[in-house]
């Protein structure tokens, strides 16, 4: 039940907001914390990107520098890694395990791991879903019909096509940044505390994409809520 222009389920919505800015935060200064510490083997983040994906029998994948901060990312359709200013020329520890950590996208692309398959049959999919979930949401919600009801069960399902998309993209990232120390502490390049230095960095990276996901199921509850105060 609503009372005037107050909605008591809004607050899903900040409590969503709040656990994001807590991780990003946290990412933040953890990485910020590590990028000043330098690893012993003077490792740029394209020169360990460039050796771990050698290792991996991987040579028909590019390393190229992208512009802006945590920009990193492995592009599957042109088989090009991507590393940002802070982590392309970076000596720091947290550089290599961002890279080492594009590179397990990388090797998941070359190995055909199952779960990044799935993920990236989805992403048409849910592009298409996220255009046009809050339209469908809002036109639901805006007429009073029996039609509106319509609008906005289409709009639910589509909405929670990007959930399930985030759900998925756990499993890719986590076992991204597993395979990124394994590689980084079995090859040597780094030693074991700066091994367990680079593990704190991916994990408060790993946060983000949690913080993420729980965002995004509080706020596919709230438009339930409202739906089902609607159907009333």
């Amino acid at each position: 039940m609503f009372y005037g222009f107050y909605d008591p389920t809004y607050i899903l919505v900040v409590i969503g907001l709040a656990i994001c800015l807590l991780a990003s935060a946290k990412m933040r200064s953890t990485f910020n914390r590590y990028s000043r510490v330098r690893n012993h083997s003077g490792l740029t983040g394209r020169d360990a990107a460039e050796q771990i994906l050698r290792r991996a029998g991987i040579y028909d994948v590019r390393v190229e520098h992208v512009g802006g901060n945590l920009t990193d990312h492995y592009d599957p359709r042109s088989k090009v890694l991507r590393l940002s200013d802070a982590t392309y020329g970076s000596t720091s520890v947290a550089a290599l395990g961002v890279a080492a950590h594009e590179c397990g996208h990388a090797i998941q692309h070359d190995t055909g791991y199952v779960p990044l398959q799935v993920r990236s049959a989805l992403v048409p999919v849910v592009n298409f879903g996220s255009s046009i979930a809050w339209i469908l949401i809002a036109i639901g919600l805006i007429f009073n019909s029996r039609s509106s009801i319509l609008f906005l069960n289409l709009g639910i399902l589509a909405f929670s096509l990007a959930v399930i998309f985030q759900l998925v993209t756990l499993p890719v990232e986590f076992n991204a940044s597993s395979r990124a120390i394994h590689i980084l502490g079995g090859s040597g390049m780094l030693y074991e505390d700066e091994v367990n230095a680079t593990k704190k960095v991916l994990f408060a990276a790993a946060l983000t994409y949690v913080a993420g996901a729980i965002s995004s199921i509080l706020q596919l509850l709230r438009i339930i809520m409202i739906a089902n105060n609607r159907r009333r």
